[in-house]
């Protein structure tokens, strides 16, 4: 198994496997030519909202499970899966430790460097989430069939040579109350941070790939796996940097993309 580059830490989130709108080949393809130390998977891997109602299992979404483990084999890498509001039905089995290197849990604190990390998937400040389950679902049906609108549009755009384009990122982008909401969630996960006496968060959810600082507080997102089709990387010196999925991933070694870095 070749491998472009070796980190010492990898988190992905919101792949949303079992769901038509995930990029479920790419994020296999990403994990085939970046191997890592530890690997957090940090919720919303598994979307078990869909697929209790409309969400189909198949052999690609086994696929990027097939390519965690051989990581595990080839690279000793230590996986650490993080319970999302999505994959909530872990619930049943967490705490769950499989072997010496895959545990399954809510949160973890990441040591990087002399700072600490707290990583957890972003839902716990999501009232509506927590509090609203139905409205969360009815919320995910939309969202769904925007996705679905794009998915025909970005076909377009392909056939006229046209590069990919987000239409739920914009329509995220323009309304004030999501954006609002996005500043809010931001400020109050670097809060909890605090709390935990750690020196940044790490999370996911909201499908927002971001590095910030907030009073010296480290904030970053890993994005996700529909949209952005981004993952957060840590290097063997502790800088932390973005990374975006290109479609000449198999043939470039160095087609990473770097838009923030920390240290």
């Amino acid at each position: 198994m070749k491998s472009s580059t070796h980190f010492r830490t990898i988190v992905m989130s919101d792949i949303h496997l079992g769901t038509t709108g995930a990029k479920a080949k790419e994020a296999t393809e990403f994990l085939r030519n970046y191997s890592c130390q530890k690997l957090i998977l940090n919720g919303d891997i598994i979307d078990g909202w869909q697929l209790k109602q409309y969400g189909t299992w198949k052999k690609k979404h086994t696929a990027f499970f097939k390519t965690v483990l051989k990581q595990i084999v080839h690279y000793d890498t230590k996986v650490i899966y993080l319970r999302g509001n999505h994959d909530d039905f872990l619930d049943q089995i967490m705490p769950l430790k499989v072997g010496k290197n895959f545990t399954i849990q809510k949160d973890y604190i990441l040591s990087s460097g002399a700072k600490k990390f707290y990583v957890t998937h972003g839902d716990v400040f999501d009232s509506i989430t927590s509090h609203m389950k139905w409205l969360a679902y009815l919320g995910d049906i939309g969202y769904t069939l925007l996705l679905g609108i794009n998915k025909s549009y970005n076909q377009y755009r392909s056939w006229r040579a046209l590069p990919y384009y987000s239409l739920s990122q914009q329509v995220k982008s323009r309304i004030k109350q999501a954006v609002s909401y996005i500043s809010d969630y931001e400020q109050k996960l670097t809060e909890l941070a605090r709390a935990r006496n750690c020196n940044g968060i790490i999370c996911g959810h909201i499908h927002q790939p971001a590095i910030h600082e907030f009073d010296g507080i480290t904030y970053m997102n890993s994005g996700d796996w529909v949209e952005s089709l981004s993952a957060l990387v840590e290097d063997h010196d502790g800088n932390w940097s973005l990374l975006f999925y290109t479609s000449d991933l198999k043939d470039e070694e160095e087609s990473r993309l770097s838009v923030n870095q920390v240290n």
